[in-house]
This record gives C-alpha cells, sequence and structure tokens, in this order.
C-alpha cells in the first residue's frame, strides 16, 4: 500500500469518527490515491493534484472544483503532518456549488408513481408503493428508508426511529394512523414472503435483502417513465427519488403560509422533524418554487406596510 494511499485511510477514519460520512468524498480520495500510485506520486504537489481534478475534461467547471475541494482538504491535512505537501491555493476552481431546481412532484404525480409501482411483481410492488409512498408524506432521506430496521417501527406510538442520519444523528417521526395501516400491510405482506427474514431490514428486496441505494434509484427512474412524468430538459434535472423530500417541505411551507401561520415560530419544528442542522438549511426551500417565494414575499410586504 502506497504512503498516500495510507494517508487517505488514516485521513477518512479521522474525519468519519468525527461523525462525517464522507461517501462521494472517499469514492473520489480512493480515486486520487490509485492515480497518485499509477503516477509514481509520493509526495502532494499542486501539479499533480491539478492533474487528477482536470482529468475528466468533458465536464462542468463546479465539478472540478468540488474534486479541487476534496483533495484540497486532504492536503492541508498532510501538510500539517508534512510540511513537504503542498496546499493548492484557494483560488484554484473558486466556481461554488449550487442546488440544482428540484422537481416538485403534484398531488397527481405522486399517484401515479404509486400507481405504476403497484404494477410490478410479487413483494416488489407493495415494497415500492409502500416506499415511496412513505417517503412523499414523511419527507425522510431516501437513505434513512434503506437503513430503517423492523424494530424501529413503534406500532403502538405511531413513530418511527430514524436512526444513525446526518452527522449520526437519530431522530423520531410520528406517523398518521392512515399511514401506519399501509405500513402494517407491508409488514403482514414482507412477514408471508420471508417468514425466516435474512435482514433486520423494513423494506426488503426481491431477494429479501435489504434494500441497495443504486437499485433503488434504478427502478424509480423507469416508474418515472411509466407513471408519464414529464420534465422539460435543459430546466433542471430529471425528477429524482430525493425530490419527494423536496416536494414534502414546500407543501408544508406553502400550507403554514395559506393558513396565515407565522412561519418564523413553526420553522424550526419542521427543520427539526427533517432532520436538519440548522433552520437556515430548511428555508432554502423557499426558493424552490414559485407559488412560495411569491406567498413569503407577500407575507413580507404586508409585514412592512403594518409596521410603517
Amino acid at each position: 500500500m502506497s504512503g498516500i494511499r495510507e494517508a487517505v485511510d488514516e485521513y477518512l477514519t479521522i474525519r468519519r469518527r468525527l461523525g462525517y460520512k464522507l461517501i462521494g468524498a472517499g469514492s473520489l480520495l480512493s480515486d486520487f490515491a490509485f492515480y497518485c500510485e499509477r503516477m509514481g506520486v509520493a509526495t502532494l504537489s499542486t501539479e499533480a493534484m491539478l492533474a487528477w481534478v482536470k482529468q475528466p475534461a468533458n465536464c462542468q467547471p463546479v465539478w472540478w472544483s468540488i474534486r479541487m475541494g476534496v483533495v484540497r482538504r486532504f492536503a492541508a491535512y498532510l501538510h500539517a503532518i508534512d510540511a513537504c505537501h503542498e496546499v493548492p491555493p484557494a483560488d484554484l476552481f473558486p466556481a461554488r456549488c449550487t442546488r440544482a431546481t428540484p422537481y416538485l412532484y403534484s398531488a397527481a404525480d405522486i399517484g401515479n408513481l404509486i400507481a405504476a409501482a403497484e404494477e410490478l411483481r410479487g413483494l416488489q410492488a407493495a415494497t415500492y408503493s409502500t416506499a415511496i409512498g412513505l417517503l412523499a408524506v414523511t419527507g425522510m432521506r431516501v437513505g434513512e428508508l434503506i437503513r430503517l430496521d423492523r424494530e424501529d417501527v413503534d406500532w403502538t406510538e405511531a413513530m418511527l426511529t430514524l436512526r444513525n442520519g446526518k452527522f449520526g444523528k437519530s431522530r423520531e417521526v410520528v406517523l398518521d394512523s392512515s399511514t401506519m395501516d399501509v405500513l402494517h400491510a407491508y409488514d403482514q405482506q414482507r412477514r408471508r414472503t420471508f417468514s425466516r427474514p435474512k435482514t433486520a431490514a423494513f423494506f426488503v428486496s426481491m431477494a429479501g435483502t435489504r434494500l441497495q441505494y443504486s437499485e433503488l434509484q434504478r427502478r424509480f427512474r423507469v416508474l418515472v417513465r411509466r407513471a408519464g412524468i414529464a420534465w422539460e430538459q435543459g430546466h433542471g434535472r430529471p425528477p429524482r427519488l430525493h425530490d419527494l423530500r423536496h416536494t414534502f417541505a414546500v407543501n408544508t411551507l406553502l400550507g403554514w403560509y395559506r393558513a396565515g401561520v407565522d412561519v418564523a415560530e413553526r420553522i424550526h419544528l419542521l427543520s427539526t422533524y427533517m432532520g436538519h442542522s440548522d433552520p437556515a438549511n430548511t428555508y432554502w426551500y423557499q426558493s424552490a418554487a414559485p407559488e412560495l417565494m411569491a406567498l413569503a414575499a407577500e407575507r413580507l410586504e404586508r409585514t412592512a406596510g403594518e409596521l410603517a
């Protein structure tokens, strides 16, 4: 094992113990370590890092910026241990990563997705229809749904315990009785299909194993097409499974504004429910829907008029 690869492993271990998952960064740094081995790089130089960063030539500059940010933080770690390793200047690829506009699903879209999932065969139909419905009504992260175990469902209190979320945090999500009824029906069908479970997971694949993120995403793209959900190319990325979370947040805020609720007083409740570390991350959803922006601006103008 090369010195750079060992250093990458040590760096990732330390940061993950601090609560960072570093899934994407870990993959990039592993690729960087392989590049260093192939090119015989034992000491980090700006030139070597720049060459690795620009390897995918046909991409947006923001991707180079992301790659440079990952390797620059690693270089700063190594430089603190051994000053012979260079740290690239901060003004190399300074482009900031901006959030892509999410696709906001209508109620009809969600109903069509669930209907398309119900046309799948066997337990797969129940797995995907129930999973999509649960993501839509709770705003859970996809990873939280995959990690959900049978013991995390409290049937008495109508509540889910979502463990090991961002930064290793866990939280509880209270559910409506109708949602619990759907989960109970799925639980019964899964138990009938796999009387001797292979995994503690609540949602399982056709093989009885825990769902895989890549397969879940692949299947969802198929369901989007079958549901007839159209999106205009060149205006944001295609509808994603994660956009159900965006839709939940936007719809919650829309409901509050329409009801005349003081959003500033309640935003921390939504932030906690969704597992955000800061309400500022929840406020970002206001920019995701023109109607929501209009309602927020109208509320601001009305408040300003009352204070005048």
